[in-house]
């Protein structure tokens, strides 16, 4: 399923759409496709899958913790491809987020195709922005696979009208200043990018989706998201409830689930 036809889907419930984030080889590249697959099967509508990096400046401590994990496992690119193809065949749209160096290095037409191959339907890349990254434009347009940028608070109104019109799936609008992570609180610079970005989205002649991640962490505060946004983006929670089992595969899957369930209840609230 595409990206689009997810968000199609959550909007005729009238709701937002629950996005799960775990990097490939986390714990292990089997634990991480099982894991991902519990999230779908709990209420995930999207999927994230993290593609390991020896330096991940925008990720916090959480997330940096479990790609420290998964490189010293031996991850590579060929086993978040097949993580990609293995979520993917649950029916659940599956994207990859990566830095941009891994792709750089393996060949972004190669990536691409093979991506497209394994069923992936974009790429989410938070150091790529589109005028810097023409040859992945061609390469995703050519196999139509989702082109996700990054806009944040701190974009200018030319800048995020150009962000938008480059993206195709969604926009990925993270609504904190610093690196990722999980928080008590939600942000109060979310609400006013949304709604920034939604007027450049509109002077389009558009109604691309927007999602917001800003470290939600429980139901009620995606609740809150969902009251404004068309996704909810959570990564670190779910990365910290993995590494809060401390290996312990059932105690971790069972914890798992039941934060995907309130998450998800949370987006059907919103």
């Amino acid at each position: 399923m595409s990206t689009a036809k997810a968000f199609a889907a959550t909007r005729a419930e009238g709701r937002a759409a629950l996005v799960g984030y775990l990097p490939a080889g986390f714990p292990s590249v089997e634990g991480s496709i099982e894991a991902l697959t519990v999230m779908v099967d709990a209420g995930c509508d999207l999927i994230e899958v993290g593609l390991p990096y020896s330096d991940p400046v925008m990720d916090g401590p959480t997330i940096q913790a479990a790609a420290q994990q998964a490189l010293e496992g031996g991850v590579h690119t060929a086993d978040v491809l097949r993580t990609v193809e293995a979520v993917a065949a649950t029916g659940t749209p599956t994207v990859v987020m990566t830095y941009w160096n891994p792709i750089e290095r393996y060949g972004v037409d190669r990536f691409a195709a093979d991506l497209a191959n394994a069923g992936g339907a974009g790429l989410i890349t938070p150091d790529l922005t589109p005028d810097s990254g023409p040859e992945w434009v061609a390469a995703a347009d050519a196999r139509d696979l989702d082109k996700i940028f990054l806009i944040a608070p701190s974009s200018t109104d030319e800048r995020l009208a150009m962000t938008t019109a480059a993206c195709r799936g969604f926009v990925y609008a993270t609504a904190v200043m610093g690196v990722t992570g999980a928080r008590a609180s939600t942000s109060e610079l979310a609400g006013p990018l949304v709604e920034r970005a939604r007027a450049a989205i509109r002077d389009q002649g558009t109604d691309l989706p927007i999602g917001v991640g800003l470290g939600v962490s429980n139901g009620d505060q995606a609740a809150e998201v969902a009251s404004y946004a068309d996704a909810v983006i959570v990564g670190s929670a779910f990365v910290r409830t993995l590494l809060d089992a401390r290996g312990d595969r059932t105690a971790g899957l069972s914890a798992l689930r039941l934060l995907t369930e309130d998450l998800a209840a949370g987006v059907r609230r919103g």
